[in-house]
């Protein structure tokens, strides 16, 4: 059953983690997992963080200089009762704030990356012990679809 965008909002903010999707030059997609805040009525955020990574110049962030349009998608599943699988999708345009960013003459970057880490580390009582000190994407999202099996109404 389609949800009602309220629903799939709710449902995206009360989430876990989600995977993003990117696609470089060439138009090859690539899908990562990662945590997130979802804020301000339409904003992703997601951090590169201290989680041990292969390399700093993730595909992720190049992709995005490339092409910035991404999808996220947050989902429950369970293998016991379908009746509470789930699946939110959400689309938009995405940014890299570089860590210590100071674009623009009022650090306007600086104070978004600011917030963006913010609402991460409310989310994740992880980032309180350790603080996102890398770049942050931000996704200003246009829009956001979802699917319950059952109606969240009841």
């Amino acid at each position: 059953m389609r949800l009602t965008e309220d629903e799939a909002r709710r449902r995206l903010g009360a989430a876990r983690v989600l995977r993003l999707a990117t696609v470089d030059a060439d138009g090859a997609p690539h899908q990562v997992p990662a945590t997130f805040a979802f804020y301000g009525g339409g904003r992703l955020a997601i951090a590169v963080d201290h989680k041990p990574k292969r390399t700093r110049d993730l595909r992720r962030l190049r992709n995005i200089e490339a092409e910035p349009r991404v999808c996220a998608l947050a989902d429950e599943y369970s293998d016991d009762d379908w009746t509470r699988l789930w699946w939110v999708r959400a689309d938009g345009t995405a940014r890299v704030l570089a860590a210590g960013a100071e674009r623009g003459a009022d650090g306007q970057e600086a104070a978004e990356r600011a917030e963006a880490v913010d609402r991460l580390v409310a989310k994740y009582p992880q980032y309180a012990a350790h603080r996102p000190d890398g770049p942050v994407i931000v996704i200003d999202v246009a829009r956001v679809t979802g699917w319950a099996y059952t109606d969240p109404a009841g």
